[in-house]
């Protein structure tokens, strides 16, 4: 039998026999039909196609055909017989001389054509069918590929024009599609932002970026913080997180604290009452996540300046409440709800806003804006924290002038944001930033410097106070005209409500580093002239403005006051009213609401220092252990049983003084050995 039959037999095509099979003696022997007295050309042309290009050896692993990958159904007869018919096809192209010979033993492969066409085709499909099949699949969608080609040569043109373009109408249509307060995950992260400020190099320092640490198994991926090696084996604390209700396409959420973290809580505000930071530093020893403590010790630590260990201690506190998020509570959706009107859900806020605040006097604004409208999505009709007074600073700091001037008018109509000072001054000075981009059109440029005009003036006539404590900030002298001129003189700053002095101090303690810029001194200083013109022209407007001034601003609400609190802006600190200053203010919980939904509460303590006597003071302080009244019975009538009371106590106190005077040393002078000495004192 030839080899050509033997390659029938097993299905496979010319070109695919494995190297060395010559090597192996198959090939040895004198074959069937070959003539002794061929020429060496026509005995060598079944090795030449080996070395050509056209008829190499096959890729080894083709040997299951494409046939069966595709619908794994055997191949009809008919392309059976198209394959064997290109096999002799390419055969013949390639050994001329091999075709006559194969004539010969045409009798001894009649028997066993007719086997193969029974049996399935065990080797691979040329790949001139393959091109055939692919090309009648893509003859249907021709005219759709050629639309495309279009679509794709339009846009390339387009990008040739302008290869800004697109790139900003793509983020114009994502930003438009987004909700106002939509959180983006990468920029919580501030070393993101300092990577962009300085470069990975000088963030990560010697470490190679993706260089793998230690990581411990039972820290969680958060999104907030990022879980610390340093920090306590993390379990469960007890807190977890409920899903209320769902209305007017938000979810409303709530913490809730378990009976054991109930406990610690309680031990936690016997440790505040105190006044010992140590009992807290105990607590958090036995119970290293909890919240409460690690916001209050967050607070001493700050005030020792030790700016680090309080911002590890808050991102602590935040990486345990993230562990305890509901499944489907979203950071970033921007319709999540918590009610700070509940003490649980307190904790989360007051750990983002001082974490914020650590964040933007570590330079990242960028990633405190963020932080801020987190803050704001949880619940922006209340704004307990009333991040509004925020919001515009961080903004410009971020430069996101954007932002803040699409908050501007898309909120102004419902939230009035035009009656905060600091809204009047910032708008303006965001648009007048947006005037000074060189990268943007000219057309755009000139709007937002009418608008910046237009919204500044507006500022001055609302607001006369603010200018003058300004500029005092910012170290600039007014002109002759400005300085003694009564608009904008000390009357102004004398005649205004409380409510609006704490909210202009707050404002301008805040952000008068932003106006220090020459060019925005110079745009203000014209249009506080343009201001004097219509004053001096007795302009409706101004009138109108100090009759709002003299009916608003009478008294800020407490979320005003609370922000205060926690900003620690001295000038506004200072213009707080009496009753928020003489009362007490924990860190943990300043000013809470009036109104407040308690699920909980405090169990009455057994005993009442307070109702104990001077003396018995004075023993527990020298002996912590000392009662004098003893343990107070709940059941028994109190006044049948007052006089063995006062007999038992009389006994504890006289016990009491025995102990004391038993452990009293005194101890003896110093004895000379010379008995007869001089008497005289060294």
């Amino acid at each position: 039998m030839s080899r050509r039959a033997l390659r029938r037999l097993r299905g496979e095509q010319r070109g695919q026999e494995e190297p060395g099979l010559g090597e192996l003696g198959l090939d040895t022997g004198p074959e069937t039909g070959r003539d002794e007295s061929a020429p060496p050309s026509a005995a060598t042309g079944r090795r030449k196609p080996r070395g050509s290009a056209r008829s190499a050896v096959s890729n080894r692993f083709e040997l299951i055909p494409a046939e069966e990958l595709e619908d794994d159904e055997p191949p009809a007869s008919e392309e059976q017989v198209d394959v064997r018919l290109n096999a002799q096809d390419t055969s013949g192209r390639n050994d001329e001389g091999a075709v006559t010979k194969e004539t010969k033993g045409n009798e001894q492969r009649d028997g066993e054509e007719a086997e193969l066409e029974q049996m399935p085709v065990l080797s691979n499909k040329p790949r001139k069918k393959k091109k055939k099949r692919k090309t009648k699949k893509t003859l249907s969608g021709e005219a759709q590929e050629d639309d495309d080609l279009e679509d794709f040569d339009s846009l390339l043109e387009k990008f040739d024009e302008d290869p800004n373009e697109l790139s900003r109408e793509k983020l114009r249509i994502l930003a438009d599609s987004r909700p106002l307060l939509y959180v983006e995950h990468r920029n919580l992260n501030p070393e993101n932002e300092l990577k962009r400020y300085f470069g990975a190099r000088a963030v990560l320092g010697d470490q190679r970026p993706r260089q793998r640490q230690r990581q411990w198994q039972f820290m969680h991926s958060t999104w907030l913080t990022v879980p610390k090696n340093s920090w306590p084996r993390y379990s469960k604390t007890g807190i977890a997180m409920k899903h209320l209700e769902s209305q007017n396409g938000a979810l409303y959420f709530t913490f809730e604290h378990h009976r054991e973290y109930q406990q610690v809580q309680f031990k936690f505000l016997d440790a505040v009452e105190s006044m010992d930071p140590n009992n807290i530093v105990l607590l958090l020893q036995m119970n290293p996540y909890h919240v409460d403590s690690l916001l209050q010790l967050s607070d001493v630590c700050r005030m020792q300046e030790d700016q680090e260990m309080a911002r590890d201690l808050i991102e602590r506190a935040l990486y345990s409440l993230e562990c305890a998020f509901h499944p489907i509570f979203s950071l970033t959706r921007g319709i999540c709800r918590l009610d700070y009107r509940r003490p649980e859900n307190r904790a989360f806020f007051l750990a983002l806003f001082k974490h914020l605040m650590l964040l933007e006097k570590r330079g990242c604004p960028r990633t405190a804006l963020e932080f801020c409208k987190l803050i704001l999505s949880l619940d922006p009709e209340n704004d307990p924290l009333c991040m509004l007074l925020l919001i515009d600073f961080l903004s410009l700091r971020a430069r996101e002038y954007v932002f803040l001037t699409s908050l501007f008018d898309e909120w102004e109509s419902h939230r009035n944001l035009s009656q905060l000072p600091n809204f009047a001054f910032s708008v303006p000075l965001a648009y007048f930033f947006l005037s000074q981009q060189e990268d943007r059109p000219e057309r755009e440029q000139g709007q937002a410097r009418e608008k910046a005009a237009r919204l500044i003036q507006l500022a001055l006539v609302m607001f006369p106070s603010v200018l003058m404590p300004l500029l005092d900030h910012c170290s600039v002298q007014p002109d002759a005209r400005v300085a003694s001129h009564s608009f904008f003189g000390l009357n102004a700053q004398i005649s205004q409500p409380p409510a609006l002095n704490q909210l202009t101090s707050l404002y301008v303690g805040r952000t008068h580093a932003l106006w220090k810029d020459p060019a925005v001194m110079a745009w203000l200083e014209t249009n506080v002239h343009e201001v004097l013109h219509m004053v001096d022209a007795q302009d409706p407007l101004v009138e109108e403005s100090e009759h709002k001034r003299k009916m608003r601003y009478q008294s800020a609400p407490r979320n005003i006051y609370r922000h205060i609190i926690l900003s620690e802006i001295k000038e506004a600190t200072a213009a707080l009213p009496l009753e928020v200053t003489s009362q007490p203010v924990m860190g943990f919980d300043p000013l809470p609401p009036l109104d407040s939904i308690i699920s909980y509460t405090r169990p009455e303590r057994t005993n009442h220092p307070s109702n104990e006597s001077t003396l018995s003071l004075f023993f527990r302080s020298l002996l912590p252990n000392f009662n004098l009244q003893g343990d107070i019975r709940h059941d028994g009538d109190e006044e049948a049983g007052a006089g063995q009371d006062l007999n038992q106590g009389v006994n504890r106190l006289m016990a009491a003084m025995r102990d004391m005077l038993a452990n009293i040393q005194f101890q003896e002078p110093p004895r000379d050995d010379n008995p007869e000495g001089d008497g005289d004192w060294d």
